[in-house]
């Protein structure tokens, strides 16, 4: 119970923090691949501040109330995730989370906000069979949906579910919005949709849903984390470098490709679902 609380708590106060320091470093890496020198580490927390003394200027009150339930049930993934709690209900808490900030896009009204919300159920649809998929994966390597019996499982979940880890690795550039697979919002000036998903929102709302994102970010980094965990000090050291190599893996892909169109991306999707994680689920059964 004692590990439990702490998590909890730890994940609470600290992941905010290290969400923001990534999304200082992906500026700054991104910035050193394009020939910039880029804005400072700490960028990210002043944007945020600096959002909070601005004035909140919402359509209807309806969208704060999606923004903060958003805000909500994405600290309620990450809070069930590292307390060990259930992957399954962790995976149901995140989506219920998307859908409350598409939500909060369509009471908008506004037709940037509304394609952008569209094309995030579209991304919702063409990655959630992965997750699904690695779900049932920890379950047949551990015998167990808990993230604690898994954590704590003295073999490493990574070569038996390599597939599976390539497969979450791909749709891994969709949850975290990067190219070539920002269609809903996109932090390039490049989008033809504004700000798409979050045109309509600003101040201490936009905070919210920036800082939720930094939450959310270190969840889908402890999934990573997850493969290669194995209740030793060695299995941990692994699994923070992996998850090191990965975001920097990422924010070199986010500026090396051009967006795809939303067909291909829901095709190319379910193909590696299809032929990663089911061939490697198929293969875990017959052995």
């Amino acid at each position: 119970m004692v590990n439990v609380i702490i998590g909890i708590i730890a994940y609470i106060v600290l992941a905010p923090f290290v969400g923001g320091f990534l999304a200082g470093v992906d500026r700054i890496v991104s910035a050193r691949l394009q020939g910039r020198y880029g804005p400072p580490l700490l960028q990210p927390f002043y944007d945020v501040l600096k959002l909070r003394e601005k004035e909140d200027i919402t359509v209807n009150n309806v969208q704060d109330f999606y923004v903060a339930a958003f805000f909500i049930f994405v600290i309620a993934t990450g809070a069930i995730f590292f307390a060990g709690g259930d992957l399954l209900l962790v995976i149901f808490t995140l989506t219920t989370a998307s859908v409350l900030l598409i939500m909060a896009a369509y009471s908008s009204n506004s037709p940037y906000a509304q394609v952008g919300a569209q094309r995030e159920l579209l991304q919702m649809m063409a990655y959630e069979p992965m997750v699904l998929l690695t779900c049932v994966g920890f379950y047949m390597v551990n015998g167990s949906f808990e993230v604690g019996a898994i954590v704590t499982d003295s073999k490493m979940d990574f070569l038996p579910l390599i597939g599976v880890f390539f497969g979450f690795l791909f749709i891994l550039t969709i949850k975290l919005r990067k190219r070539p697979f920002d269609l809903s919002m996109s932090h390039h000036a490049h989008q033809e949709l504004v700000k798409g998903l979050v045109t309509e929102f600003s101040g201490k709302t936009y905070a919210l849903i920036e800082v939720a994102h930094w939450y959310e970010n270190v969840f889908l980094l402890g999934m990573i984390f997850l493969f290669f965990a194995n209740g030793t000090v060695w299995g941990a050291i692994i699994g923070v470098v992996v998850c090191i190599v990965v975001y920097f893996f990422e924010v070199l892909i986010d500026n090396s490709f051009a967006r795809v169109k939303w067909q291909l991306m829901f095709k190319a999707s379910w193909i590696v679902a299809l032929v990663l994680g089911c061939i490697n689920l198929f293969v875990l059964y017959l052995v």
